[in-house]
């Protein structure tokens, strides 16, 4: 079931908050959860192209006007979750930064920069407060790891970590949505392929090309994986090798993660921490076929966890398989559960 989260009326200072980039898939999630979560806000402001301007977007039963950047914008935010890409995070968050408000950014603009704590509340929410302004949403991948193995993690050291993601087509946005439906269709009706979003034909295929590549063979997206789990928690000696796919599903990250530790751990002492971590959903009933689906994510924001075994050849290897909502949990909902942290010590 959904995560809830409700926040008391009584006596509530609350928050003037903008959503940069509101128009966008991830932008549409912020909106919606803030409202679900019941977040204090005293005055909702929502910013994108100039081509949204004057759109209306619904918050709760409210309607609201989306505006363009203007200067001055920021001078009364609390709060500002963007998710409008990294170009628009680089000019406009020290923007924002500068005039008080705490940003918590979505993009992978500001993700290693040393002084921006880049944050997964399960796992490392002390780190919020280190913030100089900006603070960063991880990658939505990273996020799912991250939330999975981190229970584990605390209970012996994780050496290594082999993961192959097959990430859904709402990571690319609104026009990846429409382009795996419409090659759907043309497939199914005999008809031209049009390409457009991707390098190559979605529908009915997989594509092991997420982002650029670097000179090391490997895409940006494989590194982000790598870079930012060692950052969240903080040990660079993990040795992670990534593999990122894109698979023609609409929505639903999932991922095959292998791990060795650095003690030995049983397959049911992870299933016991598993069933107690906040934010995990354990599936894992093999006799029923009871397993994460990337179609679950209908219905969970926890992160869904499964087909847990041990390694046939290797002493301390286990193998998983993580499935999480990249649109909420691997992004939206991440950013509120920051800004939630943000304001039960008091802003600052």
């Amino acid at each position: 079931m959904f995560i809830s989260f409700f926040i008391k009326e009584v006596n509530m200072k609350r928050y003037n908050v903008a959503v940069v980039g509101a128009t966008g898939l991830v932008g549409l999630e912020m909106i919606k959860i803030l409202h679900e979560r019941n977040f204090p806000i005293n005055e909702l402001v929502l910013i994108a192209s100039e081509s949204s301007e004057g759109k209306k977007l619904k918050f709760g039963e409210e309607e609201l006007n989306v505006q363009s950047y203007e200067e001055g914008i920021f001078s009364e935010i609390d709060i500002a979750l963007f998710s409008a890409g990294s170009a628009v995070s680089k000019k406009l968050a020290p923007i924002a930064a500068k005039s008080g408000t705490v940003v918590i950014d979505n993009s992978s603009a500001f993700r290693m920069h040393n002084d921006v704590p880049l944050v997964v509340p399960e796992v490392n929410a002390d780190h919020i407060f280190e913030h100089e302004g900006i603070i960063a949403n991880p990658n939505c991948s990273t996020i799912q790891m991250a939330i999975a193995l981190n229970p584990i993690y605390r209970t012996t050291k994780i050496k290594r970590i082999v993961v192959s993601t097959y990430q859904a087509v709402s990571g690319s946005g609104k026009a990846a949505i429409e382009e795996l439906t419409n090659q759907t269709m043309a497939v199914l009706d005999n008809e031209e392929i049009v390409r457009e979003v991707y390098p190559h034909q979605i529908a009915f295929n997989a594509i092991p090309h997420i982002d650029v590549f670097e000179d090391n063979g490997f895409s940006k997206e494989e590194m982000k994986l790598i870079h930012e789990t060692r950052k969240i928690f903080n040990d660079d000696s993990i040795k992670i090798n990534a593999t990122a796919v894109r698979i023609p599903v609409f929505k639903g990250h999932s991922e095959s993660v292998y791990i060795e530790t650095e003690s030995k751990i049983e397959v049911d002492e992870i299933k016991r921490i598993l069933l107690e971590t906040p934010g995990v959903k354990l599936v894992d009933e093999l006799k029923t076929s009871k397993y994460p689906l990337a179609i679950m994510t209908k219905y969970y924001d926890e992160v869904l966890v499964g087909r847990i075994r041990k390694d046939l050849h290797v002493k301390n290897g286990i193998s998983m398989w993580i499935v999480g909502d990249n649109l909420r949990k691997g992004a939206a909902l991440n950013a509120v559960q920051i800004a939630e942290k943000l304001i039960e010590k008091g802003l600052e």
